[in-house]
């Protein structure tokens, strides 16, 4: 007897009901969705429900617990892992199905991804905790564990890379310059909680170099210069993220010693702007 091999597409969101059902509507090739709700208090859990999404509704202040609580929600003997503001075109959907039923030796793939700002495809300088254009997505259930953190958790793999699809991810990173800037604040605070609660103080002129080595290689090593403008700002954003970040957890240290809770802890949770502005074709 031939084994069927059954593919779950994982989508792990907060208040996303404005890029939900485009992103479900293109996993339709998969044999199950999980889409795991995080603290939704807009439209986007009925959206999940309409496309016929396996929900996990809950609280997960760490990404690496929601995603672990979406793939134990997974019955897929692979999962294809996809963010809200991701399409997967009808190419790479045939490419995902045909590597997973080819035997792979392997237990994971990387995928490419096409990053936009707008409508503009970005294709270089992308890196520094700010942005990548090739990450870990399909995975054999169990084969891949996240760390504790709160933004862009640490990730392993149990077994062996099987190999590196061609076609891209279309992800829609940010709408606009305002929109970049906005991400930026966001993932620093995030991640200056999770360096305050390591308890220890973040020194900051080794992170002022680590910024200036990040945005050296964003712009140099990995050709940002040659996507102009934007290139030179996204390179500078990954520059930055480690300064604010250090700054921002040394504020939070200062205020809990002096008991004073910090602002960063009690800021609303910010989401991309809710309107879609015409997102890419996938392939």
């Amino acid at each position: 007897m031939v084994r069927v091999v059954r593919l779950s597409g994982l989508v792990c969101v907060h208040n996303e009901e404005a890029r939900l059902a485009e992103c479900l509507g293109r996993l339709s090739f998969c044999d199950e969705v999980v889409v795991v709700a995080d603290r939704c208090t807009d439209g986007t859990e009925a959206i999940a429900l309409r496309y016929g999404a396996k929900l996990v509704s809950g609280s997960f202040p760490l990404e690496g617990p929601r995603k672990t609580a979406g793939v134990e929600a997974c019955g897929g003997d692979w999962i294809i892992e996809i963010d809200a503001d991701e399409l997967v075109g009808e190419t790479l959907a045939s490419e995902i199905l045909i590597a997973i039923h080819t035997a792979p030796a392997g237990d994971y793939f990387q995928i490419p991804v096409d990053n936009y700002v707008g409508d503009t495809l970005v294709r270089r300088g992308w890196g520094g905790s700010f942005g990548t254009s090739l990450v870990g997505r399909l995975y054999r259930r169990g084969a891949k564990h996240w760390k504790e953190q709160r933004v862009h958790p640490g990730v392993t793999f149990d077994g062996p890379l099987a190999g590196v699809l061609t076609t891209p991810i279309i992800h829609v990173v940010d709408d606009d310059i305002a929109d970049m800037v906005a991400r930026l604040n966001r993932y620093t605070d995030l991640r200056a909680l999770d360096l305050a609660d390591a308890g220890e103080k973040p020194a900051l002129w080794d992170n002022v170099f680590r910024g200036f080595r990040r945005f050296a290689k964003c712009y140099w090593g990995r050709e940002g210069r040659k996507e102009g403008e934007l290139g030179f700002l996204i390179a500078l954003m990954a520059g930055l993220y480690p300064v604010l970040s250090c700054l921002k957890a040394r504020e939070i240290l200062k205020r809990r010693a002096t008991g004073g809770g910090a602002l960063i802890e009690l800021r609303p949770r910010l989401n991309k702007a809710t309107q879609r502005k015409g997102a890419p074709r996938a392939a």
